[in-house]
């Protein structure tokens, strides 16, 4: 299982940012959440999003080997075996796992495969499949 993302179909709402923050972090806080939205100026509403595609890079390199895969092929990160040297961030093809200092617990983050972000995208570009579907 995996999220998807047709960027042809985003608003640019950041409605699934925010419920990504709100899952992970109790917060509504698009900076927060574990996938990006870029958009692309100067043509109006257009725009890239990027999501965790499950590929597994962040586990290969964890020094800790706290990134493991659940019964759903979903990769997570068990926070308490974390050691926070930011291996898995710079490696993920998506640039979407991500770690700050500020965050509580201060660990590595990425999709953990909620579904939130699904419920609440207005426009269908977002959805969770075993392999891609339109």
């Amino acid at each position: 299982m995996r999220l998807y993302a047709d960027s042809s179909k985003c608003s640019g709402c950041n409605a699934c940012r925010v419920a990504c923050s709100i899952n992970l972090f109790g917060e509504t806080n698009p900076k927060k959440a574990a996938l990006i939205i870029e958009p692309h100026f100067p043509a109006p509403g257009v725009y890239n999003v990027k999501v965790c595609t499950q590929c597994g890079e962040c586990a290969q390199v964890c020094p800790a080997e706290c990134i493991k895969q659940d019964e759903r092929g979903v990769f997570y990160v068990v926070q308490e075996d974390c050691i926070m040297c930011e291996a898995c961030v710079p490696v993920c093809p998506e640039g979407v796992m991500f770690m700050d200092a500020n965050l509580v617990p201060n660990t590595a983050w990425e999709c953990d495969l909620c579904g939130d972000c699904v419920e609440v995208c207005g426009t269908s570009a977002l959805w969770i499949a075993e392999k891609e579907t339109v």
